[in-house]
């Protein structure tokens, strides 16, 4: 019985790091504006926190869409830290990601945050502005499987203990 706990934790953690996967890293978005405009990136300020990009008017945080609330703390962090204007980019991997921008597009204007967002190479503007189709269904099945697993993981785990 241990061993089969110890697999299904095991795939439970495995499923878990597949999910967590982005198309491209943070580093590839930043590198991609930071050196268009001309800024400094990864710099270091005196508490030990890094901004990610630099610029001559700009602290700029990066963060993939569902990490919208900690760009928030960051980029004004960062501000106060530097005397410039916070910055956010939020990363958009896939069209559902759109509505942490709407999410987080009224408390930067209410916060004098400067926000824009940065597309995945793999979005295609000549489909309407959707993604692949493909790469929306390679996402749907594995996000379906990994709840799947959970749901099952959760269950036989409250099914042990009770």
């Amino acid at each position: 019985m241990k061993a089969f706990l110890r697999v299904l934790a095991v795939l439970f953690f495995l499923f878990q790091t597949a999910n967590a996967k982005h198309l491209y890293p943070e580093k590839y978005y930043q590198n991609e504006w930071c050196s268009k405009w001309h800024g400094r990136q990864e710099v270091k300020l005196i508490d030990d926190t890094r901004i990610d990009c630099e610029t001559k008017n700009y602290v700029v945080e990066f963060d993939f869409a569902p990490k919208w609330a900690e760009s928030i703390g960051q980029s004004l962090h960062y501000a106060r830290m530097t005397g410039k204007k916070p910055a956010i980019i939020l990363i958009i991997e896939n069209f559902e990601s759109f509505k942490y921008y709407n999410r987080i597009k009224p408390l930067c204007e209410q916060y004098g945050i400067a926000l824009w967002y940065m597309k995945s190479p793999q979005y295609d503007p000549s489909k309407n502005g959707s993604y692949n189709k493909q790469n929306d269904d390679y996402f749907d099945i594995v996000n379906i499987i990994i709840a799947y697993l959970k749901d099952f993981i959760v269950s036989f785990i409250n099914g042990i203990i009770a």
